[in-house]
């Protein structure tokens, strides 16, 4: 007698119930529970409506998770299962096996279907449903309200029929049915319909949040009342913050915004890039952190030196796990400071990421006895820092010691450039090679990166996104104008042209040279750039430009 393969009966089994929908409800009530995923899995790829409303009023177990079985939630099966919750919501007395509490629109969830559609389904049943199934009383089951799960990107300017539909559901059902959401990421959506649909979220269940889009301190702070009532954040990601000048009335949404960090009693991970808000206010929003953070993360700005020094004395960075601080200019700030720093996260660093800060040879010099002593060290990253040959090597021989560090990336030397800042292939060749024989010296195999100064390639990577490109020309360090420019030329990037003549850090702007012959289209953004610049009363504390050169010279300076 042969035996059949445990997934080839469940086949059988659901195909013969969903022939006969009146025989498939009538079979529910008695349907073994490890029947019941295969089974809708059966009627939702089959589009088996009436069956699929059906199952989902007798699901034995307290989640269902949908968004598993879908790569992105439509119309026609989400409809079916609401309209079916209706059903089990105006019950008064719920059928006796439904256990259904929590309907997961993440894209999670595989791993529950997978288990059930294979032949070892039936040798793991019993252990793996018992403590989902889980009996409970009637009068608990009917009062507990149903929890929809999902994970919200907000990246359209209007909301999709999928989100509209869902969101005038709950909104008709909110005494009975409540929205979790436990990441949110906010890109292009104005905050009038970011404020809609957070209104009819549960707060409290958003664990992280990630915004992409620029928002002006104003904006910030309308979200910072919400922000105020996320309980359980962990991990919040902001970037970037526009700030046109610092008024009573900016001050004041400052005050708002950090003053919502009191509440944040769970946040570990704190993620801010381009926060110009923050020059000289670092110390207020430390002081309003909770708790200790593990990873800290304050990029592309300016911040001032008493701003560091108190971000190297604050309690609440001493279990810091990870630090990066790329693109903060730290050319003319005390070397102690940042030896202080090391110091009070020694103990706990795993990640350190300084690249674009304008380090010295005598700051770096500085840091190296308590660099030396981050045991837990695994990543290092310098890049994009002029420092010299001498240096370096004592930098490779005080990170020998360190048994995590795995990752390593630092600048070429100084050397390795001219005076202008053209990169010398050959002898950053010989650097290399003798840098190789420093890791020999010192015995233990190793691997970094020698990264130069940043490419065209990398720049046109910038210019994707033309918005953020302009935003950080504020914080963008002198020798890598001349890069991005030649990027933001080659891609006809009026608005970026226009911009970075405002803030050119060189008396000379060598145009011509970029052309043979100057056209109308890349004259008229960098005229359109003079005129704003002409007319301020105060110009911009980077800028420098005297001379706009249309000679067809100055190629010696474009070629980087």
């Amino acid at each position: 007698m042969s035996v059949q393969n445990p997934s080839r009966l469940l086949d059988l089994a659901g195909k013969h119930l969903l022939r006969d929908d009146a025989l498939a409800f009538s079979a529910l009530e008695d349907l073994p529970t490890e029947l019941f995923p295969h089974l809708f899995m059966e009627a939702f790829h089959g589009r088996h409506i009436e069956t699929l409303k059906a199952m989902v009023q007798a699901w034995p177990f307290v989640r269902l998770p949908l968004g598993g079985l879908i790569d992105m939630p439509h119309m026609g099966p989400l409809q079916a299962v609401l309209e079916a919750l209706d059903g089990l919501l105006a019950q008064k007395v719920r059928s006796r096996r439904c256990k259904l509490r929590v309907l997961d629109l993440r894209d999670t969830g595989q791993n529950f279907w997978s288990m059930w559609s294979g032949a070892s389904s039936y040798e793991r049943s019993s252990s793996r449903m018992a403590p989902v199934a889980e009996q409970s009383s009637t009068a608990k089951r009917h009062l507990a309200p149903l929890k929809i799960f999902m994970d919200l990107c907000l990246k359209k300017r209007t909301l999709d029929n999928f989100l509209t539909y869902l969101l005038r559901w709950v909104e008709q059902r909110k005494a009975s049915v409540h929205l979790c959401c436990k990441k949110l990421k906010i890109s292009a959506m104005p905050m009038d319909n970011v404020v809609k649909i957070l209104s009819m979220v549960q707060l409290d269940c958003i664990q992280e949040v990630q915004v992409n889009w620029i928002w002006h301190l104003s904006t910030l702070a309308t979200f910072a009342s919400f922000l105020g009532k996320m309980s359980n954040l962990q991990r919040l990601c902001l970037s970037p913050i526009h700030l046109s000048a610092f008024t009573k009335q900016e001050q004041d949404h400052l005050v708002q915004i950090t003053s919502q960090f009191l509440r944040l009693g769970h946040l570990q991970d704190l993620h801010l890039d381009y926060p110009s808000f923050l020059e000289g206010f670092l110390d207020q929003m430390l002081r309003c952190l909770k708790s200790p953070l593990n990873n800290l993360s304050i990029t592309n700005c300016w911040l001032t030196e008493s701003d560091l020094t108190y971000l190297s004395q604050s309690p609440n960075i001493s279990q810091l796990k990870g630090l990066d601080l790329s693109g903060v200019t730290m050319t003319d700030f005390n070397p102690e400071i940042l030896h202080v720093l090391l110091e009070k996260v020694e103990a706990t660093l795993q990640e350190l990421d300084l690249d674009l800060c304008g380090i010295t040879d005598s700051q770096l010099e500085a840091i190296l006895p308590a660099l030396s002593r981050c045991s837990q060290l695994r990543y290092f990253s310098l890049c994009e820092n002029f420092l010299s040959m001498a240096v370096m090597e004592k930098l490779l021989r005080h990170t020998a010691g360190l048994p995590c560090l795995t990752q390593e990336r630092y600048p070429a030397p100084q050397e390795s450039y001219r005076s202008q800042g053209v990169l010398l292939e050959g002898r950053l060749a010989q650097l290399r090679a003798q840098l190789l024989e420093v890791l020999r010296d010192l015995g233990r195999p190793r691997i970094i990166w020698i990264s130069p100064s940043p490419c065209l390639h990398c720049a046109m990577s910038l210019l994707r996104d033309e918005a953020l490109a302009i935003w950080s020309l504020e914080y963008l360090p002198m020798e890598l104008y001349p890069t991005l420019f030649m990027a933001a030329f080659s891609l006809r990037r009026s608005e970026t042209m226009m911009a970075m003549v405002q803030a050119w850090p060189f008396a000379h702007l060598p145009l011509g040279g970029l052309m043979k012959k100057p056209h109308q289209e890349t004259l008229e953004a960098v005229l359109d750039g003079l005129d704003v610049l002409l007319a301020q009363k105060v110009q911009p504390r980077k800028c420098k430009l005297r001379v706009l050169d249309l000679r067809n010279t100055g190629q010696d300076s474009w070629n980087i």
